[in-house]
């Protein structure tokens, strides 16, 4: 990219400069994508925020996806909507902004002492448009034509979506796409056989994709457990494995607690009912795991402890926020109790679970090189003492292993 540099003598002259490329590049349709960084505002560990088109009910729109650092949030908004937006924020919150367009480069920066300077250069390679439909990958990750999707009744023989499964198959593939992204940021080599263990596999819907993703997409070895309570489905899971030769999966009677701690590449458990959580994120920390994926369910343990403050019980005298406060404190202890053992965690929104309203993961990867936890667990210590929460349930496990000090 050949680059100029242009400089101006008032500030809002390279804001309004660029603003008004922004402009021209939605109106020409070159718009690709938009980058605000180097956060000064208040908002506590935002870093950036990235901002692409997407179509929603058929109206254009930005995608802004706000990145914190342990979690993403994305909010859309219409155009005339959005462009306010990022008018509002230069320079007051971000000191720079890079604008990506099928022909353009442009950047937009502040100096410490509030001096701007705009860039603009030609792109020397061409680039595609991205689609803007809002759900484009509805079907990246897992083909409506995989035979495990029509054995398990997801599809019809002719390997079409039967309607009543539609929430399941957004599940399904929600699933598979955070564990490429976290698979794609972890340790694991796909040239060695990844072990998979799923903790109250039920009817094996995801246990099979997850399989099936790493086997048939990926190409790789995957070696997948499903472990159930309910011996029907285990009898089913395991029929089902065979007859659509499945190798390297199986499926086990049993639960977290009395499964033998081995080796274990990827630890998954959805919707473990309160405690059942916290030991199966305690098994994926004491066998290995290069990934935990959790989506808790009940907060029932730390509920029953908490103290709230004086000042916050006008508050929580309603119960519904009384129970969201336990989850998040509950689940908050268990991301930082996850960082302190070496991984980098995320909680985040997780497309609802059939049966339940529960849409929440704690996705935890584990980091190359540790944080030093001491900082961690003065933060834990911290905040259980302003609830004055004596027990959970992950730190007495993982203190008892000695994997926790």
């Amino acid at each position: 990219m050949s680059v100029t540099a242009t400089t101006a003598p008032s500030v809002p002259d390279h804001r309004a400069q660029f603003l008004n490329l922004l402009e021209t590049g939605l109106a020409q349709n070159s718009f690709i994508k938009l980058v605000l960084a180097k956060y000064v505002g208040p908002e506590a560990e935002l870093q950036r925020i990235i901002i692409k088109q997407v179509t929603v009910k058929d109206q254009p729109c930005l995608s802004f996806v706000y990145r914190y650092k342990t979690r993403d949030i994305t909010k859309n908004f219409p155009l005339e909507e959005a462009v306010a937006n990022i008018a509002g924020l230069l320079p007051e919150a971000f000191k720079n902004a890079h604008l990506l367009t099928l022909t353009d480069e442009v950047q937009l920066e502040y100096s410490k002492k509030g001096k701007s300077s705009l860039f603009k250069g030609k792109s020397q390679q061409e680039r595609e448009l991205p689609s803007a439909e809002h759900n484009r990958e509805k079907n990246r990750f897992v083909d409506l034509s995989r035979p495990f999707l029509a054995d398990l009744g997801v599809t019809n023989k002719q390997q079409e979506l039967i309607p009543a499964m539609s929430r399941k198959w957004k599940q399904i593939n929600k699933f598979i796409e955070v564990f490429s992204h976290a698979l794609s940021n972890s340790p694991l080599k796909l040239d060695q056989p990844v072990k998979v263990v799923d903790f109250g596999s039920g009817k094996g819907y995801l246990t099979f994709a997850i399989h099936d993703y790493l086997r048939h997409s990926l190409k790789a070895e995957g070696v997948v457990t499903g472990v159930e309570l309910r011996e029907d489905m285990v009898t089913l899971c395991n029929n089902a494995a065979q007859r659509l030769e499945h190798p390297g999966l199986s499926f086990q009677h049993g639960d977290v607690r009395s499964f033998a701690p081995t080796p274990i590449d990827v630890m998954i458990a959805l919707h473990a009912c309160d405690i059942a959580t916290d030991y199966a994120i305690h098994m994926g920390i004491r066998s290995g795991a290069a990934i935990i994926m959790c989506s808790p369910c009940c907060h029932k343990q730390i509920r029953l402890q908490i103290q709230s403050p004086a000042l916050l019980k006008p508050m929580l005298q309603y119960g519904l926020h009384l129970g969201q406060q336990a989850e998040m404190v509950t689940d908050s202890l268990r991301a930082l109790f996850l960082e302190a053992c070496g991984y980098e965690t995320k909680v985040f929104e997780f497309i609802s679970l059939e049966h339940t309203n529960k849409n929440k993961m704690i996705l935890a990867v584990k980091r190359a090189e540790p944080l030093d936890p001491a900082q961690l667990l003065v933060k834990i210590q911290e905040l259980k003492a302003f609830y004055n929460i004596q027990e959970h349930c992950l730190e007495t496990l993982l203190q008892a292993d000695g994997l926790l000090k």
